[in-house]
C-alpha cells in the first residue's frame, strides 16, 4: 500500500502543479491507497483536504495503517464539492467492485465531471474492473494509475474510454506471481511477434514471396475483395490473384488495373481452384454474397488445409448451422468477427453478462480450434493452446467502411509470407491500427490502404531498434 500510494502521487507531481486536492478515501485497500497518496502529496506542500466514506476507526488492515499516518483534518465524503478543487483523487473502490456506486459516491462522480483534473486509484470507481464495464454511475478520469499489471477494464471499451492516461507502477511483487496469478494475455506490440516484411533476399522474386489468392464476389460486388487483395500486395504477398466468378471477371479487371484477375469455374471445388494457383494462403468472405455455393467454398478450402482468413460474408453464411465450420476449422485459419457477426457464431458467449471481451474471444477460440481476431476499439486476438493478445493500437478513424476488408488482406499477405495464423493476426491488428492512426479527419478506406506503407516502415523501423538492443545486451548470446 505504500509503494501504490505512492505510485500515485508521483504520477500526479510528474504531471501537474500543486494545486486544491480532494482526496476521496473509500473502505478498503483503494481508499488506504488514497490515504498514502494525500499524506505524501501533503508533505510536498500540496493543499489536499481527505474525504472519507467511514470513520478511520472502522479500517482495518493496510488501510488503517495507512491512515493512521494522516494528522490532517478528515471530512465525510458529504462536505466534498468537486468545484472547489483542482485536482480530485478518486480511492473509493477497486477493479473489485461489483455493484453500483450508491448515494454520495453517484453524486461525487457526476460532479467530478465538471472541472477538475479527476486521477482514479486502480480503476475509476464504478467500473467493474474484469468485464471493463460500467455497472451504473462511474468516475470518468484523466489519469488512471494502476499497479503490477494491466487490468481489462485498462484495455476494453468501453471502461478504457473512462480511464484516461494510464500509468503502471510497479509495487514489488515477489518472483513468482505468475503461478498464483494467471495472465489474462498480452497488449499486442512488435516485440511479442518475428519480424514482418524483413529486408528481401537478393535473390526474392515473387513467387518466393507468397501467393496470396482473394476470392471476389459476384459482378456489382467485387470492391470489397478488391480492397483485400490491394492489401495482400501492400502487406508484402509476392502475387496476388483476385479469383472472381466468370459474371465479375471484366468488372474487377476494369476496376483495378494493378491486379491479376482470373475466373473460376463455379462447379470446381474452391479448394482445386486454389490449388491450381498455388495458393500459400486464401482470403474468403468481403462482398462474397450469403449463398450456398459460399458456404461450399469455405469447407472445400479449409479441407485443403490451406492457410486462409474467412471474414464477412464467409462468417455469416455459416450463422444457422455454425458447427459445420467449427467441425472444419483449424490452427491455419484466421477469423474476424466484429460484434454482430461473433453473436451470430457463438450467440451463448455472447449473450453471457458474465464473460468479459477477453473471456469471450478465448473460449471462442478454443471451441474452433482457430485463431480468432474479435474485431473492434480493442480487438482481442485468441488463439489455439491459450494464447491472447488485446491489440489497442489503433484509431477511430478504423470506423469506416472497407477498413476490415484491408485487415483481411493483410493478414492473408503475412500468412502467405509463412507466418503463423496467430502472429499474422497480432501483426495485421498492429499495422492495420498504425494506419489508422496514421489517417487524418475525413479518412476513408483509400486513406487507410494509402498509409500502410509508412505503418510497415514504422514497424520495420522498431524491429530494427529492437535487434539493435538485443545485441547490445547479449539476449542473442
Amino acid at each position: 500500500m505504500d509503494a501504490a500510494g505512492a505510485g500515485i502521487a508521483a504520477a500526479i507531481m510528474q504531471r501537474w502543479a500543486p494545486r486544491p486536492t480532494a482526496v476521496l478515501c473509500g473502505p478498503g485497500n483503494n481508499g488506504g491507497d488514497g490515504w498514502e497518496a494525500a499524506r505524501l502529496l501533503a508533505r510536498e506542500g500540496w493543499p489536499v483536504r481527505l474525504f472519507s466514506m467511514v470513520d478511520r476507526d472502522a479500517l482495518n488492515g493496510d488501510a488503517a495503517r495507512a491512515a493512521a499516518k494522516w494528522i490532517g483534518p478528515i471530512d465525510p465524503l458529504a462536505a466534498c464539492a468537486p468545484s472547489e478543487f483542482g485536482l480530485v483523487i478518486d480511492a473509493l473502490f477497486g477493479a473489485g467492485l461489483t455493484r453500483e456506486l450508491e448515494g454520495e459516491a453517484v453524486r461525487l462522480a457526476a460532479e467530478a465531471k465538471k472541472g477538475p483534473v479527476v486521477v482514479s486509484a486502480d480503476v475509476p470507481s464504478g467500473v467493474d474492473g474484469d468485464l471493463a464495464r460500467p455497472l451504473g454511475s462511474a468516475f470518468t478520469t484523466d489519469l488512471t494509475v494502476t499497479f503490477h499489471r494491466l487490468k481489462p477494464a485498462h484495455l476494453l471499451q468501453p471502461a478504457a474510454a473512462l480511464c484516461g492516461e494510464i500509468s503502471l507502477v510497479d509495487i514489488g511483487i515477489p518472483k513468482g506471481w505468475k503461478t498464483a496469478a494467471r495472465s489474462l494475455g498480452d497488449v499486442n506490440a512488435p516485440l511479442l511477434w518475428p519480424s514482418i516484411g524483413r529486408s528481401l533476399e537478393p535473390g526474392a522474386h515473387k513467387h518466393s514471396r507468397g501467393r496470396l489468392c482473394v476470392r471476389s464476389g459476384p459482378r456489382g460486388a467485387t470492391g470489397a475483395a478488391r480492397l483485400s487483395a490491394r492489401a495482400g500486395l501492400v502487406g508484402g504477398a509476392g502475387f496476388v490473384t483476385l479469383l472472381c466468378p466468370h459474371d465479375a471477371l471484366s468488372e474487377a479487371a476494369k476496376e483495378d488495373a494493378a491486379l491479376v484477375t482470373r475466373a473460376f469455374d463455379a462447379d470446381e471445388a474452391f479448394g482445386a481452384v486454389l490449388d491450381s494457383h498455388r495458393a500459400d494462403a486464401a482470403v474468403i468472405g468481403p462482398g462474397a454474397g450469403l449463398t450456398q455455393a459460399l458456404q461450399t467454398a469455405v469447407l472445400s478450402t479449409l479441407e485443403r488445409g490451406v492457410p486462409t482468413v474467412l471474414d464477412a460474408d464467409a462468417l455469416t453464411v455459416f450463422a444457422r448451422a455454425p458447427e459445420r465450420l467449427f467441425e472444419a476449422l483449424h490452427e491455419r485459419v484466421v477469423i474476424t468477427p466484429h460484434r454482430g457477426e461473433f453473436a451470430r457464431l457463438f450467440p451463448d458467449l455472447a449473450a453471457d453478462v458474465a464473460l468479459s471481451k477477453i473471456e469471450q474471444a478465448r473460449l471462442a477460440a478454443e471451441q474452433t480450434g482457430c485463431v480468432l481476431l474479435y474485431k473492434g476499439p480493442d480487438t482481442v486476438i485468441a488463439g489455439p493452446h491459450d494464447r491472447l493478445r488485446v491489440n489497442v493500437h489503433a484509431s477511430a478513424h478504423l470506423a469506416t467502411a472497407g477498413t476490415g476488408d484491408v485487415l483481411a488482406g493483410l493478414i492473408g499477405a503475412f500468412l502467405a509470407q509463412g507466418v503463423t495464423a496467430f502472429d499474422a493476426a497480432s501483426a495485421g491488428a498492429w499495422i492495420h491500427g498504425e494506419a489508422g492512426r496514421r489517417s487524418g479527419e475525413g479518412a476513408t478506406v483509400h486513406t487507410v490502404l494509402a498509409k500502410l506503407s509508412g505503418a510497415l516502415a514504422r514497424l520495420a523501423d522498431l524491429h530494427r531498434r529492437n535487434a539493435a538492443l538485443r545485441r547490445l545486451v547479449g539476449v542473442d548470446g
